[in-house]
């Protein structure tokens, strides 16, 4: 006896064709999408940002619009996540803050394939110091990841011993490598009024007319070292005089050179010298580096109950006589050497500050230029050196 196949078929289970979505739906999942995206790209690979000030010019000029790359040094992990997307500290074209405090997770450092190196433009969260007085910029208060943003050269990295002599900067006792777009301070004396075309031609975009007599006029600058020996070479420039500081002249900064010291360190914009602080580095906390070295112990370091007291460092309620380095640090200026608000004024920037390495410039309007000239075509898409 066999068994009798069925002639009839199972009855199917009915399938629901998916509801449709409203086009309002459709735009929503678009825009969660794009925010999302855009935030992990912001956070995890690259940061578009634009050069708001004259610090680092001629390298980078006002107007430049930047990629930074955080996956160079390693993408640091959050630590403010009660924040607005794509937003820093207010919510766009308000003074409303973007975040709240409320939760602040420990930060940590995803592996980057290569370290902060001597030269390289890097993009940091803006320490600040507790020290600095509060007429030249004060402490930064914000999160350690919401600080304001800086652009600056590395000159110093980790255990680096940096100086400067009247002008020009040494890194262990060598030269710093050449940077083409460095630019100073002049004093340019001619026998005429110069044209302003002539200064902006020479790529010079800073600069100021002092005195005008019968047979002098005098004009103030910021300029490469190849603009000025351009200007040289006109038969109506008389007299060109670096504006740099002599070794102790702690006359017009005494009260904003760090670390604010003068009896000690009789330090100015154009001459100094330090030692980059490094992890596990054990010093002495002799009076010299208590004054370096107190805002690191005190604040920047990771040391919950660390005070300075009477010309002592207390740590959890003992003075101690020495002390070693938690994590690296950094010593950074900027290219506009007398026109940057950098390392020499308020101190080193900790390794959590860092943010990543600038690489690209994508875009550069020239807000000053004409309706044709408005694009700086020639820095399109160029390499940041």
């Amino acid at each position: 006896m066999t068994d009798k196949i069925p002639t009839t078929e199972p009855p199917k289970t009915a399938v629901q064709k998916p509801k449709k979505k409203s086009p309002f739906r459709e735009w929503l999942d678009s825009v969660v999408f794009a925010v999302v995206a855009a935030s992990l790209i912001r956070w995890l690979l690259f940061e578009p940002y634009t050069i708001p000030s004259g610090s680092m010019e001629n390298s980078l000029l006002i107007g430049d619009y930047i990629f930074v790359s955080k996956f160079h040094y390693g993408t640091r992990t959050p630590k403010t996540i009660l924040q607005v997307p794509l937003t820093h500290q207010k919510i766009w074209g308000t003074e409303i803050p973007s975040f709240v405090d409320w939760i602040q997770l420990p930060q940590f450092r995803l592996p980057g394939f290569t370290h902060v190196k001597n030269g390289d433009v890097v993009v940091f969260n803006y320490p600040g110091c507790p020290e600095r007085p509060d007429d030249f910029g004060g402490f930064d208060k914000y999160p350690v990841d919401l600080r304001t943003n800086y652009i600056k050269r590395t000159i110093g990295i980790p255990g680096d011993v940096v100086e400067m002599k009247e002008g020009q900067t040494f890194v262990n006792g060598k030269a710093f490598a050449p940077v083409p777009g460095l630019q100073m301070e002049y004093e340019i004396e001619t026998n005429t009024q110069i044209n302003e075309k002539i200064f902006v031609k020479n790529g010079i975009t800073e600069f100021g007319q002092m005195i005008s007599a019968d047979d002098k006029t005098l004009y103030m600058v910021k300029a490469t070292e190849q603009a000025i020996k351009d200007l040289k070479a006109l038969d109506f420039v008389k007299n060109v005089r670096p504006l740099v500081q002599a070794q102790g002249d702690t006359s017009n900064l005494n009260n904003n050179i760090f670390p604010y010291n003068s009896r000690l360190f009789p330090y100015n914009r154009d001459n100094f010298v330090l030692t980059v602080p490094k992890k596990g580095v054990t010093i002495q906390l002799d009076e010299k580096n208590i004054a370096m070295y107190k805002g690191i112990i005190t604040t920047f370091d990771g040391n919950d109950d660390a005070k300075y007291i009477n010309g002592q460092i207390v740590l959890n309620g003992k003075p101690i006589t020495s002390y070693t380095f938690k994590q690296n640090y950094y010593f950074m200026m900027g290219d506009n050497r007398h026109g940057s608000d950098d390392s020499r004024f308020w101190g080193f920037v900790p390794e959590d500050h860092v943010v990543g390495k600038a690489v690209l410039i994508w875009m550069s309007i020239d807000q000053n230029g004409s309706f044709l000239n408005k694009i700086r075509w020639n820095r399109l898409f160029s390499v940041i050196k």
